[in-house]
């Protein structure tokens, strides 16, 4: 700690900077001789992806509409079913590639209870798409 030499005996109230100023120069020298060593110019091709264009190999898949009664009655595409069909043939396209996405449609009084066990019963049986269907509200 620095005192002062003058009439006044008790200590200095100024910030010695020179300390902080040496500091900084050296940082400064530092820097100036590792930055030009930190530019690696390492060439690597990376891939490009074009997600405008579809696959042209991938046949498109037509999706497949579970509709849910409110008696609990299940149709495959308009087809009704039972619920070890409805399995057995969700097994059967969880194999295809690609999957084909699964629509649930229910009706406006269909418990929810049977939506969710159709759902659970196609995630179960490998299916990664499933979604929901319904109609806009045109109250607006």
């Amino acid at each position: 700690m620095a005192f002062s030499t003058g009439s006044n005996a008790g200590p200095m109230a100024e910030i010695n900077v020179t300390p902080l100023v040496d500091v900084m120069l050296v940082l400064l020298i530092i820097f100036m001789i590792t930055a030009p060593l930190m530019n690696h110019k390492i060439q690597v091709a990376l891939p490009e992806a074009n997600l405008d264009r579809k696959d042209e190999m991938a046949p498109e898949v037509p999706p497949i509409t579970i509709a849910i009664e409110a008696d609990g009655t299940v149709y495959w595409n308009d087809e009704p079913v039972t619920p070890a069909l409805m399995e057995s043939r969700l097994s059967v396209e969880a194999q295809k590639t690609p999957q084909p996405q699964i629509n649930i449609r229910g009706d406006k009084t269909t418990k929810y209870r049977v939506v969710k066990d159709v759902v659970e019963t196609a995630r179960l049986q490998g299916m990664r798409k499933v979604g929901f269907v319904a109609i806009k509200d045109r109250s607006n």
